[in-house]
């Protein structure tokens, strides 16, 4: 039993009941988008775990130490990235972005893939803003999944690009957390990033699902403040 408390015969148990009819060409290739996927997460597991021990002032000699490879190693792989600030809720958002453009046979992360992403992450405020709007998980997917485009022939393997306005959310987000006068970026600011790129699909989506950019801004502004509210209550 690993330490997660997940053996191999769970996952080729939990496969085979979800693709009952598949044959086993097409369960090597699921397993493989699995297996990315396990990985991603362990990076960011990882990469967690670093910028706390940054935090505490441990060096990259000492890093790399623990994690086994040299300094430069470590540095070069842990150093801050473009997901700085971001939660492990919206880096798992981003994680299942790009399973969603797997498994939609997409070349692409687009911002519908984004949005996906984050109604695949319930923990979070993004979520429940989403489904709040609409009234239920299925209705907001359900209009995802009208405007994603057309299926492609295959699955891309390895690495898979962002669109430019999918980059281009993710700095809104940063910027959106800024604004909002927030020290972390969440799933929250990653859906005000969304709609901030007028043009993108996402935008459009969420439009049509009846959010506007001030409204959804203040929503999230609200939402925050009584959190952060009760959490300090809590404490007292």
């Amino acid at each position: 039993m690993s330490p997660l408390d997940i053996s191999l015969a769970d996952l080729i148990a939990r496969l085979d009941e979800e693709l009952p009819e598949s044959d086993e060409l097409a369960r090597i290739s699921e397993a493989r988008l699995r297996a990315q996927t396990l990985s991603d997460l362990g990076d960011q597991l990882i990469d967690h775990y670093v910028s706390k021990a940054k935090q505490v002032g441990a060096s990259w000699t000492e890093i790399g130490d623990a994690i086994g490879v040299t300094k430069q190693a470590a540095q070069q792989r842990h150093a801050p990235g473009p997901f700085e600030r971001f939660t492990d809720l919206n880096r798992h958002g981003i994680v299942l972005a790009q399973e969603a453009a797997r498994t939609h046979k997409h070349g692409f992360i687009g911002t519908e893939h984004l949005l996906l992403g984050l109604l695949g992450e319930p923990r979070g405020l993004a979520y429940e803003v989403l489904v709040a709007q609409v009234g239920s998980e299925q209705g907001v997917r359900a209009a995802i999944e009208e405007a994603l485009p057309p299926a492609g022939a295959q699955a891309l393997r390895g690495h898979i690009a962002f669109r430019p306005e999918s980059k281009e959310s993710i700095e809104q987000a940063r910027a959106a957390a800024t604004d909002l006068g927030h020290d972390w970026v969440g799933t929250e600011h990653m859906l005000l990033g969304l709609i901030r790129v007028e043009a993108s699909p996402a935008a459009r989506i969420l439009r049509d699902l009846g959010f506007t950019s001030d409204e959804l801004r203040e929503t999230i502004r609200t939402e925050v403040a009584e959190r952060l509210a009760a959490r300090g209550k809590q404490q007292k």
